[in-house]
Protein backbone atom coordinates (compact mmCIF):
# COMPACT_ATOMS: atom_id res chain seq x y z
CA UNK A 1 0.00 0.00 0.00
CA UNK A 2 1.38 3.27 -0.72
CA UNK A 3 1.81 5.39 2.24
CA UNK A 4 2.77 9.18 2.93
CA UNK A 5 6.48 7.97 4.08
CA UNK A 6 6.78 6.11 0.45
CA UNK A 7 5.54 9.27 -1.88
CA UNK A 8 7.51 11.55 0.74
CA UNK A 9 10.98 9.68 0.02
CA UNK A 10 10.38 9.50 -3.90
CA UNK A 11 9.18 12.74 -3.95
CA UNK A 12 12.60 13.74 -2.43
CA UNK A 13 14.31 11.66 -4.72
CA UNK A 14 12.87 12.92 -8.02
CA UNK A 15 12.57 16.34 -7.22
CA UNK A 16 16.10 17.54 -8.11
CA UNK A 17 18.04 14.95 -9.86
CA UNK A 18 21.03 16.67 -9.63
CA UNK A 19 20.87 16.76 -6.02
CA UNK A 20 20.10 13.10 -5.76
CA UNK A 21 23.01 12.17 -7.88
CA UNK A 22 25.32 14.16 -5.31
CA UNK A 23 23.85 11.76 -2.50
CA UNK A 24 24.84 8.33 -4.38
CA UNK A 25 27.80 9.96 -4.98
CA UNK A 26 28.27 10.02 -1.58
CA UNK A 27 26.72 7.29 -0.18
CA UNK A 28 28.10 4.67 -3.27
CA UNK A 29 30.11 6.14 -5.05
CA UNK A 30 28.18 6.17 -8.39
CA UNK A 31 29.79 7.09 -11.88
CA UNK A 32 27.14 9.77 -12.05
CA UNK A 33 29.33 13.02 -13.49
CA UNK A 34 26.72 13.92 -16.42
CA UNK A 35 23.49 15.50 -14.54
CA UNK A 36 22.98 18.69 -16.48
CA UNK A 37 20.50 16.57 -18.52
CA UNK A 38 18.97 13.89 -16.21
CA UNK A 39 15.69 13.26 -16.65
CA UNK A 40 13.17 11.50 -14.93
CA UNK A 41 12.07 8.31 -17.20
CA UNK A 42 8.84 5.96 -16.89
CA UNK A 43 9.11 3.57 -14.03
CA UNK A 44 7.03 1.16 -15.98
CA UNK A 45 9.47 -1.83 -16.77
CA UNK A 46 7.18 -4.73 -18.25
CA UNK A 47 8.27 -6.41 -20.39
CA UNK A 48 5.02 -7.36 -23.70
CA UNK A 49 3.77 -10.54 -21.35
CA UNK A 50 1.17 -10.57 -18.30
CA UNK A 51 3.77 -10.07 -15.87
CA UNK A 52 3.96 -6.28 -14.70
CA UNK A 53 6.94 -5.22 -13.16
CA UNK A 54 6.83 -1.43 -11.96
CA UNK A 55 9.42 0.31 -9.56
CA UNK A 56 8.94 3.39 -7.71
CA UNK A 57 10.96 5.77 -9.91
CA UNK A 58 13.65 5.86 -12.12
CA UNK A 59 16.27 8.23 -13.37
CA UNK A 60 18.55 8.19 -16.80
CA UNK A 61 21.85 10.68 -16.40
CA UNK A 62 23.77 11.67 -19.05
CA UNK A 63 22.78 10.60 -22.98
CA UNK A 64 23.91 8.37 -25.72
CA UNK A 65 27.08 6.24 -24.90
CA UNK A 66 27.45 7.85 -21.05
CA UNK A 67 23.89 6.69 -20.26
CA UNK A 68 23.51 5.20 -16.56
CA UNK A 69 19.79 4.51 -14.66
CA UNK A 70 19.37 4.75 -11.84
CA UNK A 71 15.81 2.62 -10.03
CA UNK A 72 14.88 3.53 -6.82
CA UNK A 73 12.72 1.92 -4.30
CA UNK A 74 10.88 2.82 -1.06
CA UNK A 75 10.79 -0.38 1.29
CA UNK A 76 9.05 -0.44 4.15
CA UNK A 77 8.86 -3.93 5.56
CA UNK A 78 10.55 -6.88 3.95
CA UNK A 79 8.82 -8.38 0.67
CA UNK A 80 10.82 -11.79 -0.03
CA UNK A 81 8.83 -10.97 -3.86
CA UNK A 82 10.98 -8.16 -4.76
CA UNK A 83 14.25 -10.90 -4.66
CA UNK A 84 12.56 -12.32 -8.03
CA UNK A 85 11.34 -8.63 -8.94
CA UNK A 86 14.40 -6.34 -8.46
CA UNK A 87 16.74 -8.55 -10.56
CA UNK A 88 13.98 -8.23 -13.49
CA UNK A 89 13.62 -4.40 -12.80
CA UNK A 90 17.37 -3.85 -13.16
CA UNK A 91 17.12 -6.56 -16.68
CA UNK A 92 14.31 -5.08 -18.58
CA UNK A 93 15.29 -0.95 -17.83
CA UNK A 94 19.05 -2.03 -19.37
CA UNK A 95 17.81 -3.29 -22.42
CA UNK A 96 15.18 -1.34 -23.13
CA UNK A 97 16.98 1.75 -22.36
CA UNK A 98 20.76 0.41 -23.57
CA UNK A 99 22.73 1.35 -20.51
CA UNK A 100 23.98 0.27 -17.19
CA UNK A 101 21.96 0.47 -14.47
CA UNK A 102 21.86 -0.15 -10.86
CA UNK A 103 19.37 0.18 -8.04
CA UNK A 104 18.82 1.98 -5.16
CA UNK A 105 16.60 0.65 -2.24
CA UNK A 106 15.31 3.36 0.74
CA UNK A 107 14.33 1.84 4.00
CA UNK A 108 13.76 4.09 6.92
CA UNK A 109 14.04 1.45 9.49
CA UNK A 110 17.17 -0.77 10.38
CA UNK A 111 15.40 -4.33 10.07
CA UNK A 112 14.48 -3.89 6.59
CA UNK A 113 17.41 -2.15 5.57
CA UNK A 114 19.58 -5.47 6.92
CA UNK A 115 16.66 -7.31 4.35
CA UNK A 116 17.18 -5.47 1.51
CA UNK A 117 21.20 -5.63 1.66
CA UNK A 118 21.36 -9.33 1.13
CA UNK A 119 22.68 -10.97 -1.66
CA UNK A 120 20.12 -11.80 -3.84
CA UNK A 121 21.37 -15.05 -5.84
CA UNK A 122 20.05 -15.53 -9.16
CA UNK A 123 21.14 -19.44 -9.85
CA UNK A 124 23.71 -18.04 -12.84
CA UNK A 125 27.40 -18.13 -11.45
CA UNK A 126 28.93 -14.87 -10.66
CA UNK A 127 25.30 -12.81 -10.87
CA UNK A 128 24.62 -12.29 -7.79
CA UNK A 129 22.47 -8.67 -6.67
CA UNK A 130 23.33 -6.79 -4.00
CA UNK A 131 20.90 -3.49 -3.78
CA UNK A 132 22.58 -0.36 -2.56
CA UNK A 133 20.46 0.55 0.19
CA UNK A 134 20.11 3.75 2.31
CA UNK A 135 18.81 3.38 5.59
CA UNK A 136 19.60 4.88 9.29
CA UNK A 137 22.93 3.30 9.18
CA UNK A 138 24.31 4.41 6.12
CA UNK A 139 23.01 8.24 6.29
CA UNK A 140 25.10 10.50 8.17
CA UNK A 141 23.48 12.75 10.98
CA UNK A 142 23.63 16.43 9.57
CA UNK A 143 23.97 18.90 12.30
CA UNK A 144 25.70 21.27 9.89
CA UNK A 145 23.66 23.98 8.16
CA UNK A 146 26.88 23.73 5.75
CA UNK A 147 26.88 20.18 5.53
CA UNK A 148 23.47 20.19 4.73
CA UNK A 149 23.03 22.81 1.82
CA UNK A 150 26.07 21.05 -0.16
CA UNK A 151 23.82 17.70 0.33
CA UNK A 152 20.49 19.07 0.39
CA UNK A 153 19.00 15.81 -0.91
CA UNK A 154 21.06 13.45 1.22
CA UNK A 155 20.04 15.88 4.35
CA UNK A 156 16.42 15.28 3.46
CA UNK A 157 16.40 10.99 3.56
CA UNK A 158 18.93 11.51 6.38
CA UNK A 159 15.96 13.73 8.20
CA UNK A 160 13.41 10.48 7.52
CA UNK A 161 15.94 7.41 8.19
CA UNK A 162 16.81 9.21 11.70
CA UNK A 163 13.51 10.29 12.60
CA UNK A 164 13.32 8.15 16.04
CA UNK A 165 16.89 9.58 16.67
CA UNK A 166 17.25 11.42 20.25
CA UNK A 167 18.55 14.64 18.35
CA UNK A 168 15.45 14.52 15.86
CA UNK A 169 14.85 18.03 16.47
CA UNK A 170 18.36 19.15 16.28
CA UNK A 171 18.39 17.74 12.70
CA UNK A 172 15.32 19.01 11.44
CA UNK A 173 16.25 22.39 12.73
CA UNK A 174 19.41 21.94 10.39
CA UNK A 175 17.31 20.95 7.70
CA UNK A 176 15.11 23.74 7.88
CA UNK A 177 17.52 26.35 8.03
CA UNK A 178 19.87 24.68 5.07
CA UNK A 179 16.39 24.96 3.17
CA UNK A 180 16.19 28.74 3.59
CA UNK A 181 19.38 29.34 1.76
CA UNK A 182 17.99 27.35 -1.40
CA UNK A 183 15.29 28.32 -4.10
CA UNK A 184 12.62 28.88 -2.02
CA UNK A 185 10.07 26.66 -4.40
CA UNK A 186 12.38 23.72 -4.23
CA UNK A 187 12.90 24.11 -0.80
CA UNK A 188 8.86 24.14 -0.40
CA UNK A 189 8.84 20.79 -1.98
CA UNK A 190 11.53 19.30 0.13
CA UNK A 191 9.75 20.14 2.79
CA UNK A 192 6.40 19.08 2.13
CA UNK A 193 8.16 16.16 1.46
CA UNK A 194 10.18 15.79 4.63
CA UNK A 195 6.63 16.61 6.20
CA UNK A 196 4.85 13.94 5.15
CA UNK A 197 7.12 11.20 5.43
CA UNK A 198 7.52 11.55 9.39
CA UNK A 199 5.11 10.81 11.82
CA UNK A 200 4.68 11.71 15.27
CA UNK A 201 7.00 13.83 17.42
CA UNK A 202 8.63 14.27 14.47
CA UNK A 203 6.43 15.42 12.57
CA UNK A 204 4.89 17.70 14.82
CA UNK A 205 8.31 19.55 15.33
CA UNK A 206 9.00 19.88 11.31
CA UNK A 207 5.86 21.44 11.21
CA UNK A 208 6.60 24.04 14.50
CA UNK A 209 9.99 24.54 12.92
CA UNK A 210 7.93 25.66 9.03
CA UNK A 211 5.59 28.11 11.30
CA UNK A 212 8.37 29.76 13.16
CA UNK A 213 9.04 33.42 11.60
CA UNK A 214 12.43 32.52 11.43
CA UNK A 215 11.99 30.64 8.22
CA UNK A 216 10.93 31.05 4.50
CA UNK A 217 7.80 28.93 5.08
CA UNK A 218 5.92 31.34 7.61
CA UNK A 219 3.11 32.64 5.98
CA UNK A 220 2.11 31.71 2.05
CA UNK A 221 4.35 28.53 2.34
CA UNK A 222 3.28 27.34 5.14
CA UNK A 223 -0.67 28.12 4.89
CA UNK A 224 0.13 26.68 0.68
CA UNK A 225 1.28 23.42 2.22
CA UNK A 226 -1.78 22.90 4.84
CA UNK A 227 -4.11 23.58 1.92
CA UNK A 228 -2.27 21.69 -0.67
CA UNK A 229 -2.43 18.67 1.75
CA UNK A 230 -6.58 19.39 2.75
CA UNK A 231 -7.04 19.39 -0.79
CA UNK A 232 -5.92 16.01 -1.68
CA UNK A 233 -7.58 14.57 1.58
CA UNK A 234 -11.14 16.04 0.33
CA UNK A 235 -10.18 14.16 -3.46
CA UNK A 236 -9.03 10.88 -1.53
CA UNK A 237 -12.85 11.37 0.13
CA UNK A 238 -14.66 11.68 -2.74
CA UNK A 239 -12.93 9.01 -4.71
CA UNK A 240 -12.61 6.62 -2.40
CA UNK A 241 -16.86 7.10 -1.83
CA UNK A 242 -16.98 6.45 -5.66
CA UNK A 243 -17.91 9.89 -6.20
CA UNK A 244 -17.77 11.15 -9.55
CA UNK A 245 -15.26 14.37 -10.28
CA UNK A 246 -15.22 16.42 -13.31
CA UNK A 247 -11.86 17.44 -14.37
CA UNK A 248 -13.57 21.48 -13.16
CA UNK A 249 -14.09 19.56 -9.79
CA UNK A 250 -10.46 18.50 -9.71
CA UNK A 251 -9.43 21.73 -10.47
CA UNK A 252 -11.52 23.82 -7.85
CA UNK A 253 -10.48 21.59 -5.08
CA UNK A 254 -6.89 21.36 -5.80
CA UNK A 255 -6.79 25.00 -6.40
CA UNK A 256 -8.69 26.23 -3.41
CA UNK A 257 -5.70 28.19 -0.70
CA UNK A 258 -8.67 28.64 1.94
CA UNK A 259 -7.95 26.59 4.50
CA UNK A 260 -11.63 27.06 6.33
CA UNK A 261 -13.48 26.24 2.92
CA UNK A 262 -10.91 23.01 2.67
CA UNK A 263 -11.81 22.00 6.27
CA UNK A 264 -15.89 22.74 6.00
CA UNK A 265 -15.35 20.35 2.17
CA UNK A 266 -13.42 18.20 4.03
CA UNK A 267 -16.08 17.33 6.77
CA UNK A 268 -19.08 17.27 3.78
CA UNK A 269 -16.89 14.58 1.50
CA UNK A 270 -17.78 12.19 3.80
CA UNK A 271 -21.92 12.52 3.64
CA UNK A 272 -22.70 14.30 0.82
CA UNK A 273 -23.95 11.96 -2.39
CA UNK A 274 -22.62 14.19 -4.99
CA UNK A 275 -19.83 16.19 -5.75
CA UNK A 276 -22.53 19.15 -6.31
CA UNK A 277 -23.41 19.22 -3.18
CA UNK A 278 -19.88 19.18 -1.79
CA UNK A 279 -19.84 22.89 -2.95
CA UNK A 280 -23.40 24.05 -2.04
Amino acid sequence: MVTALHEGLIGITTLDTEETARMLRTLFGLPLTHTSDARIISPDLSECSPSVYRADAAVLYGARGEKFAVITEVQLQPDDDKHLTWPAYLANLRVRDRCQTCLVVICPDRATARWAAQAIETGHPGYTLYPLVIGPDNTPVIMEVAEAIGNIGLAAVAAITHSKDPQIKAILATLVEALDSIDPEKAHRYAEYVTVALTGDAQEEMERLMATDTYLYQGKYAQSLIAEGEAKGVLLVLESRGLTLSESDRERILGCTDTATLERWLQRAALVDSVDKLFS
